[in-house]
């Protein structure tokens, strides 16, 4: 099962709405069987709405479910009422980026292309604090939570059981300088120490790299259980984007692979960062 409340949550919604499209019916018919109304039916497929246990019971007399499935089902919905621990930190963390959190947790695979700053798994306290004193509002005490909170999700890079990370950086996330020389001295210095990681893989998109099939960036999760979908989630100043459907993933996936083609290999990427590296030195 997956670990994180979201991710619980996520594939209790996954399953609800497999049990309606195997019986054929709309949310509104589940909805009028059950006197509820078809928005309720279709906020718990959706992962909108809280699904309570007595929810579960209804509809799994509803759909004629064995007993083992109504448990399992009734198990996720329990859990997945449970706070993350990213969520204890109050408005240093947006609500909108708290379910990329959760998912991020459990994810087997990770695929991101940074295009403006070097990835949030890779940063620096000194990078995060900076970002966030830019245009963000928030009170020195809410800085502090964010880098709290981003720190902590990087030790996920380095667990037993880390996923799958490849990145593709952008060469300008290197050389746009944040904070000061020394700053970002720090912060290349951290991204060889990540790179070098068993799980992990990075590769540098140079300027000399021609036209290549990306208009931001994006971030990929897959996961281990076959039942939860690949994602694609690309976020904003206010809010984030979660595509799921096939086409999406597919159409992403074809764009990460030509971004890794026309990037450098790893080898050469690293060769790259230490000439970074060199000029920050100076």
């Amino acid at each position: 099962m997956a670990g994180s409340p979201t991710a619980r949550r996520r594939r209790l919604s996954i399953e609800l709405k497999k049990l309606r499209e195997k019986s054929a019916l709309t949310c509104a018919q589940v909805g009028e069987a059950l006197d509820w109304s078809g928005s309720k039916v279709n906020r718990m497929e959706t992962g909108t709405g809280r699904v309570q246990p007595s929810d579960i019971d209804a509809l799994c007399r509803f759909y004629g479910t064995d007993d083992e499935l109504r448990e399992f089902l009734k198990s996720l919905a329990r859990q997945a009422k449970v706070r993350g621990w990213w969520q204890q930190h109050g408005a240093g963390v947006p609500e909108w980026f708290n379910i990329y959190i959760g998912l991020e947790q459990d994810a087997s695979t990770f695929r991101q292309y940074q295009c403006e700053l070097v990835p949030g798994l890779m940063q620096t306290q000194a990078y995060v604090a900076e970002i966030h004193k830019t245009g963000a509002h928030m009170s020195a005490e809410d800085i502090d939570r964010a880098v709290r909170v981003r720190m902590e999700r990087q030790a996920m890079l380095s667990r037993p059981n880390a996923p799958d990370a490849w990145f593709v950086l952008n060469e300008g996330a290197l050389r746009n300088v944040i904070g000061d020389r020394a700053l970002m001295r720090e912060q290349i210095e951290r991204v060889m120490e990540s790179a070098a990681l068993p799980t992990v893989t990075l590769q540098v998109l140079p300027f000399d790299s021609g036209s290549y099939p990306a208009t931001g960036s994006f971030t990929m999760l897959g996961f281990p259980a076959p039942e939860d979908r690949d994602l694609v989630y690309r976020d904003g100043i206010t809010d984030a984007m979660y595509l799921e459907g096939e086409h999406h993933v597919r159409e992403y996936t074809r764009a990460f692979d030509g971004l890794r083609a026309a990037a450098l290999s790893p080898q050469r990427s690293t060769q790259l960062i230490e000439s970074v590296l060199k000029e920050y030195a100076k």
